[in-house]
């Protein structure tokens, strides 16, 4: 309410950007229209997603008459009937279709495959619609990853997405760092070569059928970039990339440059027999030269790195320094921006969050929370814990944990810093607790939330992506304990990379880099609990460290003013409402 009801009375257009689906549904859905309704006038408001969140009508077309696997053509029906009803085309509506279908990317399109105004269905686009809307809007509700899509785009002279607007909020912006790091870099995913070979496998079929080495071009680059995949071996993993020739994986890349440059050829020689082939050729150019930059491996301030999951893998150029990117694109063109989120400051200074942004001449301002939380929560730092380094450490902490549990009637987030863990207190915690236990991965995240709220007694076990962006408001969730101080791993490439530029420049890493991430991710971590004036809670931090290092106070320092306990006992009486 605080940036929503100025931007709506100042007659200016205001774009509002946020971290999450959660906050921009409650925008639009909650806060929006009760604060129209205050106001007594009418306002124009939009909301833009990025376009692989609208249905496509002219891929939908083409599918469907041309035909889909077996496991695909149940879906496809449903999204043509779908077709049908839909004024918006925002693909969560059907939601009979998981978000997660191999459908979605068949009748959605990308900025690569979309014919643009020369499409048979650009008098009826859904993106089309959707941008004319955004324009005229007063008030323009994105994400921050549109938003920086739409700034890296400009920062490379390739139009926008966005439209020009007088002022900017950017809520949850302490994820303004790392998006754009990761949007001001470049990038060369699996999933962009696979979906480059299928497109130009189906505008070949379309445009040039009798052309068999075309045919035979793509089929090669979606073989090779498997075989790259294969070769990186299982699991998920992240960490600093660099190309050995000798490797196999060096070998691997080498075969799907040779594939990608003769389709590039192939589709060059082709592209006059239609404008499908057309777009697939300038694709080609493309990603043959962000292949041929990741190869070379050779430019200054950024760090190279590699994130391997399951069935991908994506390749990152990211800049060391994004201060001067986000300078003249974000924060030159607009007269006014104003930052906000829960976790911006590392104790009371926000100097860390402005270095970082290469912030200068900023106003400032600490809004005091509206709850209580002497009154509503507790802080309970066991005793007698182990260092986080020994072997022990998370049995440890579910011994000490399981009375707090128990104490709590259930009605638990655990949150561990590690996969590991987790999955040790997944195997250990059902045995000790008669509470039921949900566990990170064993259903999509809505659906365990769901399921966590309607039981009212449950314990959820969560890693990073139940750390922020979660809001479980009343008793269901009537505790949160975390395993241990977040620090971010060490050898995360891109932490190295900073931690070697800060050690250059005469800094402190530790202090200047690892603590103030560590800080606003525990307090990320810790917002989960108290989410109304009429909650209360229990907050257990397992970590000694708090207590046996001086760095212990900054982290306690920049918690909210919680009541802190070492006794079981103290937490008894809180429930029973003495204390």
């Amino acid at each position: 309410f605080a940036y929503l009801l100025p931007a709506m009375l100042s007659g200016r257009k205001v774009l509002v950007s946020t971290g999450s689906k959660a906050l921009q549904d409650q925008i639009l859905e909650k806060d929006i229209p009760l604060l129209l309704r205050a106001m007594g006038k009418p306002l124009r408001v939009s909301r833009l997603k990025g376009r692989s969140n609208y249905l496509c009508r002219y891929r939908l077309q083409r599918f469907s008459a041309e035909g889909v696997a077996p496991a695909l053509v149940a879906p496809l029906a449903r999204v043509a009937d779908w077709a049908g009803r839909t004024r918006e085309g925002d693909v969560s509506e059907l939601t009979s279709v998981p978000e997660d279908s191999p459908v979605w990317p068949l009748v959605t399109s990308t900025r690569d495959n979309c014919p643009g105004s020369e499409c048979p269905e650009y008098g009826r686009c859904h993106v089309v619609e959707a941008r004319r809307q955004a324009q005229e809007a007063e008030i323009l509700v994105v994400n921050h990853h549109l938003l920086f899509s739409d700034l890296a785009l400009k920062a490379n002279g390739m139009g926008d997405l966005l439209p020009r607007v007088d002022a900017m909020v950017l809520d949850e912006a302490h994820q303004v760092l790392d998006l754009a790091g990761r949007y001001f870099g470049q990038h060369l995913s699996s999933h962009q070569l696979w979906d480059w070979g299928r497109d130009s496998r189906a505008e070949t079929l379309a445009e040039a059928g009798d052309d068999e080495c075309l045919l035979a071009a793509a089929a090669q680059v979606e073989t090779q970039t498997t075989a790259w995949r294969t070769v990186l071996g299982p699991g998920d993993e992240r960490g600093s990339w660099a190309l050995n020739p000798d490797s196999a994986e060096g070998s691997a890349f080498a075969r799907l440059r040779q594939a990608v440059a003769e389709l590039g050829q192939a589709l060059s020689a082709a592209a006059a027999r239609g404008k499908g082939l057309e777009q697939c050729a300038a694709r080609g150019v493309v990603l043959l030269a962000t292949v041929d930059f990741f190869a070379a491996h050779n430019a200054p301030n950024m760090v190279f790195w590699q994130e391997k999951k399951a069935r991908t893998v994506q390749l990152h150029a990211t800049p060391l320094d994004v201060a001067a990117p986000l300078q003249r694109h974000l924060l030159e063109p607009v007269e006014s921006v104003i930052l906000t989120s829960a976790t911006l400051r590392v104790g009371d200074s926000f100097a860390s969050t402005e270095r970082a942004l290469g912030l200068t001449a900023v106003s400032t301002l600490t809004a005091v929370s509206p709850f209580d939380y002497a009154r509503q929560s507790l802080l309970y730092l066991p005793p007698l814990m182990p260092e986080p380094g020994h072997p022990s450490y998370t049995r440890a902490c579910l011994d000490a944990a399981a009375p707090v549990i128990e104490a709590s009637g259930g009605r638990t987030f655990f949150l561990f810093t590690s996969h590991r863990a987790l999955q040790e207190a997944a195997a250990s915690l059902p045995q000790r607790l008669s509470f039921p236990i949900l566990v990170q991965g064993s259903m999509p995240r809505p659906r365990l939330l769901d399921r966590f709220r309607s039981l009212g007694n449950a314990v959820l076990l969560g890693a990073a992506s139940f750390w922020e962006g979660v809001d479980v408001q009343g008793e269901a969730l009537s505790c949160v304990i975390i395993d241990k101080l977040p620090f971010a791993n060490p050898s995360d490439p891109i932490l190295r990379a900073r931690t070697e530029q800060c050690q250059a420049a005469g800094g402190e890493p530790f202090r200047e880099l690892q603590i103030p991430q560590a800080v606003i991710a525990l307090r990320q971590g810790v917002g989960r609990l108290i989410r109304s004036e009429m909650d209360r809670g229990v907050l257990m931090l397992c970590d000694p460290r708090l207590r046996s290092k001086g760095y212990g106070r900054i982290f306690l320092d920049s918690l909210p003013p919680m009541r802190r306990v070492s006794s079981l006992d103290a937490i008894h009486a809180f429930w029973r409402g003495e204390a």
